[in-house]
């Protein structure tokens, strides 16, 4: 099921990654979901990448430790080199069938060596602990562990939940620190707002003068968020735009390389493959480019190497709105369509000039023949933020008032952006059932188009007036042909309103 630039197994899900660069490459260990009734245990496997484009599936790296192993379940985790060249795995252990003082399953860090170049690994189960004091025995996951110079010692970092206090608040990241990788002391809280379920997924990592902790936040909001200070040891500032992606994209972590930072994570599939389908655990492996501006905030977008697997065919139609074209409804509405359909992966750059007072304004995709069914990605200026719709929306029957169209947009998918008047850039990359949009190479957006799977493409405003700049469409390229063999799609433009 492998899609350039993108990640799935086949027959099965990406969940959380573990990513580790090392000469070059980039080792993705994964939480391998088949969702198999009965359960058979959850693996690691592992893919590798040198490209961040085409990724090789290498199987099986940490297998279950088996139907009656604290480790039934292997859960996530990090990886750290040693100065005698051997890899050690953190990584949580999970049996259903293991209960704790407090009657839930519980949760352990366990520990694993590889001596052969993460090719195999043997299991320390002498090493393996559970929560200490103040913890609650069924949430203790996720170690990352990290070398700290100044005091000389190794660090780990756990999602973990207080034993006491009100049951949506109890989130902590603790932590214990060691000189051998053996024995592990509890220290303090690495961080503890006393707030949420719980923060997975917990990494940090220095990039010049300052110190980033991202973590997975496991509340009503399910997304990834990040952290900066100037010390590792706080305070931990709230940056204005703290989210590395919306609803659909979870558990990041990242690796570097080149002095290039990427995050790794999953966009969630549906249930059902509907877009009215409850979110699923774990999905197809994304990955996302950080960028630090001068003031140390991040921004996020698609790595250029995945937009490189896109290319103009060299046809005229390439453009599909012509440059200067301008859409001007100061009370109502106004769109331009592609005369045919797009094809199944595409790349899509569209920079307006949204002028002052607009409302909203963006692209469609997938859309009808006159606009009216499909999917939207709209960016809406009076509210800073872009939005994620879709219509029809779901129902319960079918009458007006049966159709969910009281609500603003698709539950869960908007993200916020600076939207002032004037110039903005608004990608799409659409691979299949997947969608990634970003604005001005600051804000992306991800989700899942399965309703649809065909239809044209545009752009719209709505009570306002934008001139589009450009709207050109480029190609997958395939990856054993030439660019001139590329399949040309010939889109020409008609306009409604």
């Amino acid at each position: 099921m492998n899609q350039r630039g993108f990640h799935q197994p086949n027959g099965a899900w990406v969940g959380d990654v573990i990513p580790w660069q090392e000469d070059g490459v980039f080792h993705l260990l994964y939480l391998h979901e088949s969702r198999r009734v009965p359960k058979i245990g959850m693996p690691w496997h592992l893919a590798t990448t040198e490209n961040l484009v085409d990724f090789h599936d290498e199987g099986v790296a940490l297998p279950s430790g088996g139907p009656t192993a604290s480790d039934f379940n292997v859960y996530t985790g990090s990886v750290v080199l040693a100065e005698d060249g051997t890899h050690h795995v953190f990584y949580t252990g999970h049996n259903p069938d293991h209960l704790g003082a407090d009657g839930q399953a519980l949760q352990l860090v366990m520990h694993a060596i590889s001596t052969d170049g993460m090719r195999t690994w043997d299991r320390l189960e002498a090493d393996t602990f559970g929560a200490t004091a103040g913890y609650e025995t069924a949430d203790w996951r996720d170690p990352f562990v990290f070398w700290d110079e100044d005091a000389a010692l190794w660090r780990m970092l756990i999602t973990a939940r207080h034993a006491d206090g009100p049951e949506r608040r109890r989130g902590v990241i603790a932590q214990c620190t060691s000189t051998d990788l053996s024995t592990w002391e509890p220290v303090e809280p690495f961080w503890n707002p006393r707030r949420y379920i719980a923060h997975e997924c917990p990494e940090v990592f220095q990039w010049g003068d300052w110190w980033y902790l991202v973590y997975s936040e496991f509340s009503e909001s399910f997304t990834t968020r990040y952290r900066m200070s100037r010390t590792l040891h706080g305070p931990w500032l709230v940056p204005e735009h703290d989210t590395l992606d919306g609803r659909a994209y979870y558990a990041a972590k990242s690796a570097a390389r080149d002095g290039r930072r990427f995050f790794f994570g999953w966009i969630a599939s549906r249930d059902g493959a509907r877009d009215a389908g409850a979110w699923q655990w774990a999905g197809t492996m994304s990955v996302l480019e950080a960028e630090q501006r001068t003031d140390g905030t991040l921004a996020f977008h698609p790595p250029t190497e995945l937009r490189d697997t896109f290319a103009p065919t060299g046809e005229p139609n390439d453009t599909v709105v012509p440059s200067g074209t301008v859409l001007s409804a100061p009370d109502g509405y106004a769109d331009t369509l592609s005369a045919a359909d797009a094809p199944d992966s595409f790349r899509l750059v569209t920079r307006f000039d949204i002028a002052p007072g607009t409302t909203e304004c963006g692209v469609l995709l997938r859309a009808s023949a006159d606009g009216d069914e499909g999917y939207v990605l709209r960016l809406e200026p009076k509210r800073d933020r872009l939005v994620f719709d879709r219509w029809p929306r779901s129902s319960t029957g079918t009458e007006q008032w049966q159709i969910s169209g009281d609500v603003p947009f698709a539950v869960e998918l908007e993200r916020p952006c600076h939207l002032a008047p004037g110039r903005h850039e608004l990608e799409v990359i659409v691979d299949g059932d997947l969608c990634v949009a970003t604005v001005d190479d600051t804000v992306v957006l991800s989700t899942r188009l399965y309703d649809r799977p065909t239809g044209r493409i545009g752009v719209f405003v709505g009570e306002g007036t934008v001139t589009v700049e450009e709207c050109t469409l480029l190609e997958r390229r395939d990856a054993d042909l030439d660019d001139d063999r590329a399949t040309s799609r010939r889109l020409a433009t008609s306009t409604a309103s």
